[in-house]
């Protein structure tokens, strides 16, 4: 997926590429409940729309789908869809409270910084749709009529034609016909929101109190003055960015203990998947091998019975070699193994023996 959207990013946008407004980053504008800037929206709801057009290059309807990488963050409406040509469909993208709620706790500690390197994206796939689906999909959205004006009544869809519109996006999910487009996510605070721009002061208890006439020059004369010689002024300075570091530190802690809470759980899942590998692969290796082993062992043992009937027919061999050089008297110099020697005198006895007879015979 990632590699069809780069190719698609680097060549020109199919005909069945819906126009999205805006083209590279959404912006949600953080706003506190009954704030400065809450005069001019009765509703501090984070929220923000994207539209989808048809560009018109091609003559068939067109279906999108709406993808983030933070699905419990954020609310969209509709999520998916078809327009047809010339048309247009808006999405309504709503921020979670509590996420929200987040997002200024940590603006209030680190400031704009804090949000300005968000890894929250947004992915918009397009594709083109037969003519019969797009007709029943128009009839079905004529019949639920326009809920509001942006959402054009698409969230009325029967739970069947859902069903479809999700089959078929599962369906082409590995199709080269699939157009994605990316788009980044901004969260900003206005400026005139109370709470933001100092901390610090929110938390002191002299912050009741009148600032100092200039803290950052106070500031910087407390780096070398001594304690006992500052003002109230240095010293409330001081203080203040002390607990302006204590913060920063602290919340540097909390995202490292989060970051580190990620690690830990991605490397129990990997540990998991490992070990679950590991066994189905064992199982297939005893289910393989345990014909394998039965057989190498009754070879093993019909091989070790043949290299006992070599050794005992070699031994045959050399006894009635022996015996034979024996009585031929070629073997004399046997006669001074212990054992060997004993076996030949008895045999050259026997045939002396034999030879005796055999003369006495011969004289009567």
């Amino acid at each position: 997926q990632d590699q069809r959207e780069t190719m698609a990013g680097a060549a020109p946008a199919p005909p069945f590429a819906l126009e999205v407004t805006p083209e590279s980053s959404l912006q949600f504008v953080l706003t506190r409940d009954g704030g400065a800037s809450s005069s001019s929206s009765a509703d501090p709801t984070a929220r923000c729309t994207m539209t989808l057009r048809h560009t018109g290059q091609t003559d068939g309807s067109v279906a999108f789908k709406v993808k983030t990488t933070q699905p419990r963050r954020y609310l969209v409406r509709p999520n998916q869809g078809v327009v047809g040509p010339g048309g247009t469909e808006s999405v309504s993208i709503l921020l979670v409270e509590r996420d929200k709620q987040i997002l200024l706790h940590s603006y209030d500690r680190l400031g704009q910084s804090a949000l300005d390197h968000s890894k929250d994206k947004f992915l918009v796939q397009s594709c083109p749709v037969d003519d019969a689906f797009a007709a029943k999909y128009a009839q079905e959205k004529a019949k639920a009529g326009p809920a509001d004006g942006k959402s054009g009544g698409v969230s009325g869809l029967s739970k069947e034609m859902t069903d479809q519109l999700t089959a078929m996006w599962n369906a082409s999910s590995g199709s080269h016909d699939v157009y994605n487009k990316k788009l980044h996510v901004r969260h900003v605070v206005p400026s005139g929101d109370g709470g933001g721009a100092a901390p610090a002061s929110s938390a002191s208890p002299a912050a009741a109190a009148p600032a100092s006439a200039s803290p950052p020059v106070a500031l910087a004369a407390s780096d070398k003055t001594p304690t006992d010689s500052m003002t109230p002024e240095q010293m409330f300075a001081e203080i203040t960015n002390l607990r302006r570091k204590y913060d920063e530190l602290v919340s540097f802690s909390v995202n490292l203990t989060a970051e580190r809470d990620i690690l830990n759980n991605t490397l129990e899942q990997t540990k998991r998947d490992l070990n679950r590998e590991m066994a189905s692969r064992a199982a297939l290796d005893n289910a393989s091998g345990g014909g394998g082993g039965r057989g190498g062992k009754s070879g093993g043992g019909k091989k070790g019975g043949t290299s006992l009937m070599m050794v005992l027919f070699i031994a045959v061999a050399c006894s009635l070699a022996g015996i034979k050089l024996a009585n031929s008297g070629s073997v004399g110099f046997l006669q001074s193994v212990p054992v060997l020697g004993n076996a030949l005198d008895f045999q050259a006895d026997e045939t002396v023996g034999a030879d005796v007879a055999a003369a006495d015979k011969e004289e009567l």
